[in-house]
């Protein structure tokens, strides 16, 4: 562990057993822990599934259980600004964008880690399934959890040498069937509650609904080409796909056909068959160098294009400190503007960028 014992730690509860069993842990190995649970926004006539008045109440009877003081920090004006807006633009420049980063780069480990600092805590930590390393030179490093079906890196890879340097992941070197044993061990009442689910803002409607509220203007109706231009079809707006996206297109063919682009300039969606629609090179902005410092030379790498997909050897070459060129070793079908491509050496994470559209 980082932290010396006995160091005041900021624990990040959402009412779930991940992170009250963090809670726990911390508490027990003799640290000074203290809870805080966000409120973040939604849409008007929902609540965000993160912090469901529920899910609060069970927060907080949770710390009280375990004896320690718990806090709720409104953060409904940041993490609008900082994950909603961008993932409502991202969608209406035909991308599409993973809104976890946001809320982990801005909200998590800034807004939420400066108000812990200013309740006096030194460390924040939270139920990633994820570890840190520090190395004899000093260096922190992220490594995936052991968890390999929980590992959860690909969401981290944002993070910062300060971030890293100021963070505890409890639950690194366990298993979920772990963590769910030792709630019962703690006799915290969450053992079997679900995992929490990704877009916490959309209430219960899914993205499609809520886009099309909040930018009906770039969510229109417009053709479906093949790859030589010819119209066979009508999409219900480009934000209702994905690429590598096979069903759901209402259109018929003598073989199967895949969203293989986007067209803003067109309002058009491209599709083609299976042979269309992989890639084997992209471009990646935004990226962030965990050890603060982007290589000199092309390097081979693994790398993950979405949080749950197998990770292709690559060829990464740096064009800028913020943009890398990628080259996969094999195509890859769902390339997806606006998600992110994080590369790994074994079980270390490098970092990660945003895949561009061109």
């Amino acid at each position: 562990m980082i932290a010396p014992v006995g160091s005041r730690v900021a624990v990040g509860m959402s009412g779930g057993v991940d992170s009250s069993v963090s809670a726990a842990l911390l508490k027990d190995q003799g640290y000074d822990v203290l809870g805080m649970m966000l409120r973040l926004w939604s849409e008007e006539g929902s609540q965000n599934r993160c912090c469901e008045p529920d899910a609060q109440e069970e927060a907080r009877f949770i710390a009280g259980l375990l004896e320690i003081p718990f806090y709720v920090v409104d953060a409904q004006e940041k993490f609008f600004q900082s994950v909603v807006m961008p993932f409502i633009d991202g969608y209406a420049q035909g991308r599409t964008p993973n809104p976890c980063l946001n809320c982990n780069r801005f909200i998590r480990w800034d807004f939420l880690l400066q108000r812990a600092k200013a309740l006096g805590a030194d460390f924040l930590a939270t139920g990633h399934y994820a570890r840190i390393k520090k190395t004899p030179a000093g260096q922190f490093q992220l490594l995936k959890g052991q968890d390999t079906e929980k590992d959860q890196s690909y969401v981290l890879h944002v993070l910062t040498q300060k971030n890293l340097s100021q963070t505890i992941f409890p639950l690194g070197d366990l298993n979920k069937t772990q963590v769910r044993k030792l709630a019962g061990d703690y006799s915290l009442p969450v053992a079997d509650r679900p995992d929490s689910q990704d877009l916490c803002f959309v209430g219960q409607g899914d993205y499609r609904e809520f886009l099309r509220l909040k930018i009906p203007a770039a969510i229109k109706p417009g053709p479906i080409f093949d790859p030589e231009g010819s119209q066979i079809g009508e999409h219900t707006g480009l934000a209702d796909y994905t690429i590598g996206q096979r069903k759901g297109l209402g259109i018929s063919d003598t073989k199967p056909l895949y969203v293989i682009q986007k067209d803003i300039q067109q309002n058009a969606l491209i599709v083609g068959p299976t042979n269309s629609l992989g890639r084997q090179e992209f471009f990646a902005d935004q990226v962030n160098w965990i050890s603060g410092k982007e290589p000199k030379e092309c390097i081979q790498a693994d790398v993950k294009i979405r949080y749950k997909s197998q990770e292709v050897t690559a060829a990464i070459t740096v064009q800028n400190p913020t943009s890398v060129n990628v080259q996969l070793e094999s195509p890859l079908p769902d390339i997806t503007p606006g998600q992110a491509a994080v590369f790994y050496q074994a079980d270390l994470c490098l970092g990660g960028g945003i895949i561009r559209s061109d």
